[in-house]
């Protein structure tokens, strides 16, 4: 039995006869111990106990109490008892049937003609009468008022077997939740690990022999991870080679221009000057493809170091108001605090100073980029470093897509920026990296949140 419809099935169809089962059992079980109870030699000894409870009451205490006695044993008992006087009426106002008014009558003429009466209801205890107010009274069971509702109103009656069949039943319902939710939570968690990057987990020898919908769902899901995983690997491993086979062209090119700045005359030196500069961005996109091929790859190492996460910002910062003065614009810190963190003070760096010329370019002249490191509102161990500018802001479709390579706003945006669509994918990769998060938004302008877990100093 491999289908997984099958199996829910019949486990909740066997839990319910389970259940069902045992509360017939033991209710059956109780009503044959009634049985027992009320056979030939038990029913005068409960009915003699009674008696003598019932004349004490009434030979010391008042009416009341024997109708309060009354009350409590018909509760307490599955049959009912019932105290009758010499006219057929029960103390407590139940109905008296037929059969038991047609006994007492009996009863009564034997009181009034038998000579022996006192040594005669010895012998029969059941008969005794109780004597109340001058009145007498014969207490009575009434067998055939045993029904299944008045047994299962009784507390102590109901309680054990629901008690005992709810027990079972639950165990049953837990192992059959816990067999139907535990694939599904340890494929959710690697669902989870996969979004992060992490394309190296499986789920389906976790299930070991188990065959059903769930384990061909995880078999699929493992065949369609490994294909992701080779067809990203192959595009980290084209990206490197061809970064690598673009850098040895260049090289030679630039010894090449080298030589040719060396032998030229004049009128040619624009002409030189065009192919370095050429030469020098074509150089500068190789190194931050190799720094998104580097940083994407899983077996990147961190060298990992105290960091002065405040001094690290005001460095940033510093570097990058020499070229806002030049574009007309200024860069700021709005408020700032002395933090501390392990990581990678090069990646760190390059990823801060990344968002911050970015947001530099992309701020309208004469405005200001505000940096701001504060504590998280919602996690002591973390702070949030904001980099707001005062531009046209971003695109909500482009809110996520601006972190990957080679994404960028607009055609306006990037004449005017001359990026390549590379800084904020390095930026966005250290970041994670260093076990912290980036995000963007929109408020008068482009804020961008970095989150990193740190440590703020005294």
């Amino acid at each position: 039995m491999h289908s997984l419809f099958w199996k829910i099935l019949i486990s909740f169809w066997g839990a319910l006869i389970i259940f069902a089962g045992l509360t017939m059992w033991t209710t059956s079980h109780y009503l044959e111990t009634i049985r027992s109870e009320t056979n030939l030699t038990h029913p005068r000894v409960n009915m003699k106990k009674y008696i003598q409870q019932a004349q004490s009451i009434a030979g010391t205490q008042d009416i009341e109490s024997l109708r309060l006695w009354l009350i409590e044993l018909d509760e307490r008992e599955t049959i009912p008892y019932l105290l009758i006087d010499q006219n057929g009426n029960d103390l407590i106002g139940r109905s008296v049937p037929l059969r038991l008014q047609h006994r007492i009558k009996r009863y009564e003429k034997r009181w009034h003609h038998e000579e022996h009466e006192e040594e005669h209801e010895y012998r029969r205890p059941h008969r005794m009468p109780i004597f109340i107010n001058n009145l007498r009274y014969r207490l009575l069971p009434d067998f055939q008022a045993v029904t299944l509702h008045r047994v299962l109103k009784r507390p102590r009656v109901i309680a054990m077997p629901l008690i005992l069949a709810a027990l079972v039943s639950g165990i049953v319902c837990y192992l059959l939740a816990h067999y139907l939710t535990s694939p599904i939570k340890k494929l959710r968690s690697t669902v989870n690990k996969v979004a992060t990057g992490d394309l190296s987990e499986r789920v389906s020898p976790a299930f070991g022999n188990r065959k059903d919908e769930i384990v061909e769902l995880a078999t699929d899901f493992d065949k369609m991870t490994e294909q992701l995983e080779s067809l990203i690997n192959s595009h980290k491993q084209l990206l490197r080679d061809a970064s690598h086979e673009l850098r040895s062209p260049l090289a030679r090119l630039q010894v090449a221009l080298g030589l040719a700045r060396q032998d030229s005359e004049t009128e040619s030196s624009n002409e030189l000057e065009r192919i370095e500069r050429e030469a020098d961005r074509l150089n500068e996109l190789i190194g931050k493809l190799l720094s998104v091929a580097r940083l994407e790859s899983e077996y990147v190492n961190i060298k990992q170091e105290t960091i002065r996460l405040d001094k690290l910002l005001k460095g940033i910062v510093d570097d990058a108001a020499y070229e806002a003065q030049s574009l007309g614009r200024d860069v700021t810190i709005t408020h700032n605090m002395p933090v501390s963190l392990q990581g990678n003070e090069v990646l760190l760096h390059s990823a801060l100073e990344n968002v911050t010329r970015n947001a530099l370019h992309y701020t309208a002249e004469n405005t200001t980029v505000e940096l701001a490191m504060e504590p998280a509102p919602d996690k002591p161990d973390q702070v949030i470093i904001s980099v707001r500018d005062h531009g046209p802001g971003i695109p909500e479709d482009m809110l996520t897509r601006i972190f990957e390579p080679f994404v960028r706003v607009g055609e306006a945006r990037d004449r005017k920026s001359g990026g390549y669509g590379l800084g904020l994918a390095i930026a966005s990769r250290s970041i994670i990296l260093h076990g912290g998060e980036i995000t963007a938004s929109n408020d008068n302008g482009a804020v961008v949140q970095i989150k990193l877990p740190a440590t703020v100093l005294a």
